[in-house]
């Protein structure tokens, strides 16, 4: 059976019986066993993968100018990507406006205290100068206390520095870091094979116990703004990035079809970081060069959050709808900017979109308590949202390796 059916159906067993078993200790205890072991052996693999195929990846390339037309193909498109996300979060958020009952403001029904006019007056004069501190990670002080601690923008860093002086080497002494480097890949994509013989147990475990835990019923009182936020990143990973890859002449329904078990596994993990190895392998598979995927995949993996930036500006304009706030076009355009921003530092750890989004709150001056609107559906939307960040990244690595002719096969393979 191939891969993709081995996860759907477990996927499906696992929403049957955490439904119906519920927060029995002995399904808890035991699907978080089998979940962690998953996500704990996919996890072993991201700082040897990263690393290698970002260095490998730039080694590859023919020249320093091959490395900077790569690079900002690859940023343009991410950012190109992450507004489109932003914008269609913003238009359903402000069109059905799902803090507003009955023509009034939710936040009463709901529980919130703080009183408009002190929210009103917490507005003026706000900043994001917090967001600077995302960028900081970018130079880790200590680079083995960054992979203990899956900072990833500072492994990619590192990584990028090392494959650009490293191809300036004597040629005997380059080939040598080529030769080691692409060893080291071949062998880490290898494990990941490996690895997700187990997906299927993995699935059920990481998705049985988040339905034991949380139930359905914890959605009924969210269930606009969930059905908002869901159709948002719907209608960006269906529509929007299927017009981009339309655009740069690839199939995107074959393109979907190929990516179905990254979809999956990003779901379960809830984690783009964890999703890697096997995003990193199928986008391979589906015929981007390993130049391509290597350098576009792990970068992605930290700065690439389309589906968390839809996220975060939905819930800031959600919240302010509920304290039954007019949010002018300037503070949304400045909401829509620290989404973009914020995105980029919660890559590949669950639910650490909250901390992003606290941030873009005291930005704009909306009380932190806000948040505790949107719990009982965040773990949900989470898994929703990293699938469509994961799948962006395969759209964007098999658009640049289109334009730069890295495409070494382009099949338009039935899975």
């Amino acid at each position: 059976m191939k891969l993709h059916w081995q996860i759907a159906i477990a996927l499906v067993a696992a929403l049957v019986a955490g439904s119906l078993i519920g927060e029995a200790p002995w399904f808890i205890h035991t699907t978080s066993f089998i979940g962690t072991m998953f996500l704990n052996a996919l996890k072993m693999l991201i700082v040897p993968l990263i690393v290698s195929a970002m260095i490998h990846a730039i080694l590859g390339l023919k020249d320093t100018a091959a490395l900077s037309r790569l690079g900002a193909a690859t940023a343009g498109l991410f950012v190109i990507t992450t507004l489109l996300a932003v914008a269609t979060g913003m238009a359903l958020i402000n069109g059905v406006q799902p803090g507003v009952v009955n023509g009034q403001p939710a936040g009463a029904l709901m529980g919130l205290s703080a009183h408009t006019d002190a929210v009103l007056d917490g507005i003026a004069g706000r900043g994001a100068a917090d967001v600077v501190a995302v960028f900081q990670r970018m130079v880790p002080a200590n680079l083995f206390q960054a992979a203990v601690d899956g900072e990833m923008l500072g492994l990619i860093f590192f990584s990028l520095l090392f494959g650009f002086f490293a191809s300036r080497l004597p040629p005997d002494l380059r080939t040598t870091q080529r030769q080691f480097w692409g060893g080291l890949y071949e062998v880490m994509i290898a494990i990941t094979n490996w690895v997700m013989k187990f997906a299927a147990l993995g699935v059920f475990g990481l998705v049985g116990r988040t339905v034991a835990q949380t139930g359905w019923s914890a959605m009924q009182p969210m269930l606009v703004f969930f059905v908002c936020v869901l159709a948002g990143l719907v209608i960006h990973a269906l529509l929007t990035l299927s017009v981009l890859l339309r655009l740069s002449g690839l199939n995107p329904l074959a393109h979907l079809r190929a990516m179905v078990p990254v979809l999956l596994t990003a779901f379960s993990t809830s984690s783009s970081a964890a999703t890697l190895p096997v995003t990193m392998d199928h986008v391979q598979r589906r015929g981007a060069s390993s130049g391509v995927a290597g350098f576009v995949l792990p970068l992605g993996a930290t700065v690439n959050m389309n589906g968390t930036a839809l996220y975060e500006c939905a819930v800031a304009l959600f919240i302010a709808q509920a304290y039954g706030l007019e949010l002018s076009l300037v503070t949304q355009a400045v909401v829509l900017l620290l989404a973009l921003l914020t995105s980029i530092g919660v890559a590949g750890i669950p639910s650490a979109s909250l901390v992003a989004i606290a941030v873009i709150l005291t930005a704009v001056g909306l009380p932190l308590e806000g948040i505790g609107l949107v719990l009982a559906v965040d773990r949900v939307l989470d898994m929703c949202r990293t699938a469509v960040n994961v799948y962006c990244d395969t759209v964007v690595a098999m658009i640049v390796a289109k334009r730069q002719g890295d495409v070494i096969d382009d099949p338009l393979g039935a899975i």
